[in-house]
């Protein structure tokens, strides 16, 4: 089945602001005991979106205005810690789409190459001015144009870097390996009846 080219995504926005956020606050640990991604959504920053009783601490994912946002913008480091893909999937079970932070780390970022989800790096000013534009009008859409390398908000663009890797992965729909290695399953087996250890 081929994957999607993914060549631009739109979307609301919601800045949680702070450097080096790491895979622990994004998903604690205790709530990966799943057998599959479902519903990790819900538990997305749970140990600083809510108190002890599950009530809302104020977190911007539970701000009314930022319902629906799909892109995340942030700051230096984001993914950083134990390279659990958990985080990455909670991010997209909870609908994020795209997120956009002044650097991330490296496998948290393969991590959600891998799901389709761009990381794209941006300057602390570019994050700031994006981060105030929404604040000011919460519908806002942001485009990330990856063929262009260029965010765009309210009639102001400005450029980003992304691993190449990672960038023509996602543009020419092979941004998941496992999904590629099935899709080709008959040429795996056809190569490995031609290989003597197998």
């Amino acid at each position: 089945m081929p994957l999607e080219k993914i060549v631009k995504v739109e979307g609301t926005g919601v800045h949680v602001p702070g450097n080096d956020i790491d895979t622990d606050r994004i998903i604690p640990a205790r709530f990966m005991k799943c057998v599959t991604f479902d519903g990790l959504g819900r538990y997305l920053f749970h140990d600083v979106r809510f108190d002890k009783k599950g009530k809302s601490l104020g977190h911007p994912l539970d701000d009314p205005r930022r319902r629906g946002a799909s892109i995340l913008l942030s700051g230096r480091n984001f993914g950083c810690g134990p390279s659990r893909e958990h985080a990455p999937q909670a991010l997209a079970k909870f609908g994020i789409r795209a997120i956009i932070a002044e650097s991330f780390a490296e496998i948290f970022a393969g991590n959600c190459t891998t799901l389709g989800i761009p990381v794209v790096q941006a300057a602390a000013a570019d994050i700031a001015a994006l981060a105030a534009a929404i604040e000011a009008d919460s519908g806002l859409k942001i485009t990330i144009d990856l063929g262009a390398s260029t965010v765009g908000c309210n009639g102001r663009k400005f450029a980003f870097q992304m691993k190449s890797g990672a960038r023509e992965a996602l543009l020419k729909g092979e941004w998941d390996a496992l999904g590629l290695l099935l899709d080709g399953k008959e040429q795996v087996a056809a190569l490995a009846k031609k290989l003597a250890y197998i």
